[in-house]
């Protein structure tokens, strides 16, 4: 039977160097991402968890395909494991696979919400993201912070980070819009667009951002809008 998710092949690779870190690329990843974001036009979606607090990630999420999830799972685990040094005997632990979208308004966001965050301070946790938006939308920002020097968060370096960042924002708070380039306590390194079909992998260590176009990005439909799908592995 076809897989209605099948990966084109060979992938088209490519690993970018951002400040002292690696990502990868892959564009045009999936054979039919047409079929992938028709589904997601026909899900239904809800506010991702801190939602209402103005936390965490600003906007809707829905179930993505569970062979969607097992098929990029199978393929990516042996080259995260390979390029980003991953010990070969550790297994894989998956988060829910979700499709986002991006639907906050900019005068909406909390505090934590309007600098770069990061997803975890885990050695091996990774962050995965299929683009099924076109590069209208930015992309995928990655900073450093300045008075710390810090690029990636680690168990060692996590709560010095946090004091100071805390510090910083509860001096002053953050402009009240979706952050991108730099700021007085942020330097930015560097930015992934968004392009239709675009596989994106990274730690989810590294200090980051989504960058938006609040012109268009804040969308709650699947067909205009930022639509992403998010997975994230941790080993």
């Amino acid at each position: 039977m076809q897989n209605t998710y099948a990966i084109t092949m060979p992938p088209l690779l490519q690993a970018v160097t951002i400040g002292a870190h690696q990502a990868l690329i892959i564009d045009d990843f999936l054979e039919s991402p047409d079929t992938l974001r028709q589904l997601a036009s026909r899900s239904e979606f809800e506010t991702y968890p801190g939602y209402t607090e103005r936390k965490g990630y600003p906007g809707i999420r829905a179930q993505a395909p569970a062979n969607y999830s097992s098929t990029i799972t199978e393929f990516l685990e042996p080259l995260i494991k390979s390029h980003f040094g991953v010990p070969e005997q550790l297994a894989l632990r998956k988060s829910v696979c979700a499709f986002s979208l991006t639907t906050m308004m900019a005068e909406e966001l909390g505090p934590l919400q309007r600098t770069p965050h990061f997803d975890a301070s885990t050695p091996h946790h990774m962050a995965v993201l299929l683009y099924l938006c076109n590069e209208r939308h930015g992309g995928t920002g990655f900073y450093r912070h300045k008075s710390t020097g810090i690029q990636q968060i680690t168990a060692s370096n996590r709560e010095h980070y946090l004091d100071v960042y805390y510090e910083e924002i509860n001096a002053q708070r953050p402009a009240q819009r979706y952050f991108d380039g730099s700021s007085e306590h942020f330097e930015f390194l560097g930015m992934i667009p968004a392009k239709y079909n675009r596989l994106v992998v990274y730690q989810g260590s590294l200090l980051h951002t989504a960058c938006i176009n609040p012109s268009i990005s804040i969308n709650s439909d699947a067909k205009t809008g930022r639509l992403t799908v998010n997975t994230f592995y941790d080993f």
